[in-house]
């Protein structure tokens, strides 16, 4: 589906839903979801009512997409590179960590990961992404306290969060969140190109 004015294909998805949401990608996609029920006129009037926030959305997305698109693409090399020094580094700080927290853990695996940046599996095996070299020291070490306060918390409450600022100040923790959806787009990016 197209809608004129605007330079990207709309997906249209019908299904048991009773509203109907737009939702731009990551990607670039377009996709609007919309109940079975819904006549092309209904389709038509969302979009005519919501024309503008639509186009700039998909700009704004193209634009991002532009922008990314300046870095190149993470050869092999460089990933088994980061790889390597993720090996070399994160297992002694996520130790330094564990005893700080009063915790233990298991196995940590490496991974080359195109979203996220670690996890924490219930029989206390860490993984985390190797993308995580390309970061400051201190987001590093944000990543690793997260996971290892899974260790007591496998979700993300109140009582989690209180032992992740034990060891990072909220603010701090903060803005170490916000650089990884920042700058860590453009890496996650990077490793998504990869060929």
């Amino acid at each position: 589906m197209r809608i004129k004015g605007i330079a990207a294909e709309i997906e249209l998805i019908r299904s048991n839903r009773r509203t109907i949401q737009l939702s731009v990608c990551g990607d670039g996609r377009v996709v609007l979801r919309v109940p079975a029920s819904c006549t092309k006129a209904d389709i038509d009037r969302f979009i005519t009512n919501h024309y503008e926030a639509i186009a700039k959305h998909v700009g704004a997305m193209q634009e991002h997409r532009q922008e990314m698109e300046q870095y190149p693409a993470f050869t092999m090399e460089e990933i088994n590179a980061m790889a390597d020094r993720a090996l070399q580094w994160i297992p002694e700080r996520a130790a330094y960590y564990a005893k700080r927290m009063g915790v233990t853990f298991h196995r940590i695996t490496i991974r080359n990961q195109k979203t996220r940046w670690g996890s924490c599996t219930a029989e206390g095996n860490l993984n985390f992404n190797c993308l995580l070299m390309e970061m400051p020291e201190h987001v590093r070490d944000s990543v690793i306290i997260h996971e290892l306060a899974h260790r007591r918390h496998m979700n993300h409450s109140a009582a989690f969060y209180q032992e992740v600022y034990a060891m990072m100040p909220k603010a701090e923790y903060d803005e170490c969140h916000k650089y990884l959806k920042t700058e860590g787009a453009i890496l996650m990016d990077r490793m998504t190109r990869r060929r």
